[in-house]
Order: structure tokens, then C-alpha cells, then sequence
């Protein structure tokens, strides 16, 4: 079942697209990567809806072109690339703050993680600090090394997956991110060495690789049951 749920900013609304199993269950906040809440997104939350999870994707791209997405191929990089670099961080993580509430409003949701990609792991990170989420989990989050001194004022169970051969993320930026996370408790962090960027997206060819990607993703659905349930 899935609808589209109205989020109420003090500057406007923009639409959070949910889906839900019947009966509810735990909440996940599902973050868009640079190509909007398209395919992809769409795929991911079924994915989530068929292990039990209540699943919000908010249109975070709504002041900049409400609804906007994308193909995922080579042509529609730049223009996500444009999109993120006029999106506005500061009222972009209240926006998904507004999101998360409207999120843990809705009937039969029980606790609440928030999981995002690339951008979207970037924007989950930032949410998590600033703030109460159940778990976090931030797939190839660019901006996530750069903003390390954060992670102090996140108090939930993290997971962070990194590509390892990642041609936007310098293997010396994620281990930054190994060094921040290495003796804390209750986070982890997963490299696929192996892994470029984005190569969960079964939706972008170009990115998309099969063994990191399960890889990944059996981890996180392993993490997301134990932090969850």
C-alpha cells in the first residue's frame, strides 16, 4: 500500500511518499540520492515493506522543483549533481527533521531509523545529530568524512557502508570515518572494497554491482532488525 502524506514546514509542504505493510511496524525515513525519489527509492522501500517495515521518503528537493526525478543513467548525473548543489543543508535537514515526525505520527509505527544513500546518506547522517532516531544507517555519504565533529551528538546505533574503490569519496576520507567510529559502541562500519560508488542502485546500470550490493544490504538488514525490532 503506498500513499503520499503532506509535511508542514513553517515556508510551505512538500510530500512524503509512504509505504506500509498492513498492520504497521517500525518506522524507516528512506533518503533520497541525488535523482529524487524515483525507481530506485521506490524499489528500496519495497524491499524494506516486505520485511515489515513502514517506509517515508521525503521529497527533498521540493524548494529547489517539488516531485523532480530522474532516470538513473549518465545523462542525469549532472543535473542531480545541479540539484544538489543548490539544495539548502540547513533548512534541508529541518525538512527532514518535519519529515521524521510526521513519520513517527502515523498509526501502528513503532520505533523509528532512518536510512539514506549517497546524497541521502549525507542528509541521514546530519538528521541523526541533530535529531532522535532509533538507528541510522548512510550508504556512501560524501559530505559524511567533512563533518566528523558531529558524531559525538548522535546517541542511536549507527551503520555506515562505504565503497572502497569509490571515485567520489577518497579511500583516505573514509578512513577518517573508520578512525571516528573505531572503540564507539553501538557503531559500525562497513567497507566493499570492491565497491565504486552507488553500487546498490539496481537501478543505474552504470553503478550497480551485484556482490557488494547483497553484501551491503545483508548487513543492513541484519542491523536494521536488531536496532528495530
Amino acid at each position: 500500500m503506498t500513499r503520499v502524506e503532506k509535511v508542514v514546514v513553517p515556508d510551505g509542504e512538500f510530500n512524503l511518499h509512504v509505504w506500509a505493510p498492513e498492520g504497521g511496524g517500525p518506522g524507516i525515513l528512506l533518503v533520497q540520492e541525488i535523482f529524487g525519489v524515483g525507481e530506485y527509492l521506490e524499489a528500496v522501500a519495497e524491499d524494506l515493506v516486505a520485511l515489515g517495515y513502514v517506509v517515508a521518503a521525503p521529497d527533498m528537493f521540493w524548494r529547489i522543483e517539488p516531485d523532480w526525478a530522474v532516470v538513473h543513467n549518465e545523462e542525469a548525473v549532472p543535473a542531480g549533481m545541479s540539484m544538489a548543489s543548490r539544495f539548502d543543508w540547513e533548512k534541508g535537514v529541518e525538512d527532514a527533521a518535519a519529515a521524521l515526525a510526521v513519520l513517527k505520527g502515523l498509526p501502528g509505527v513503532g520505533k523509528v531509523g532512518v536510512l539514506g544513500f549517497c546524497f541521502g546518506g549525507t542528509v541521514a547522517y546530519l538528521l541523526a545529530a541533530n535529531a532522535e532516531v532509533d538507528a541510522l544507517v548512510s550508504f556512501y555519504g560524501s559530505g559524511v568524512p567533512g563533518a566528523l565533529e558531529q558524531i559525538d551528538a548522535i546517541g542511536g546505533p549507527v551503520q555506515f557502508h562505504f565503497g572502497g574503490d569509490d571515485p567520489y569519496i577518497p579511500r583516505e576520507d573514509v578512513a577518517k570515518v573508520e578512525r571516528a567510529v573505531d572503540g564507539r559502541d553501538g557503531m559500525e562500519i562497513h567497507v566493499q572494497e570492491d565497491g565504486g560508488h552507488a553500487f546498490h542502485n539496481r537501478k543505474a546500470p552504470m553503478f550497480y554491482q551485484p556482490e557488494p550490493a547483497e553484501r551491503a544490504w545483508r548487513l543492513t538488514v541484519a542491523f536494521l532488525a536488531r536496532t528495530l525490532s
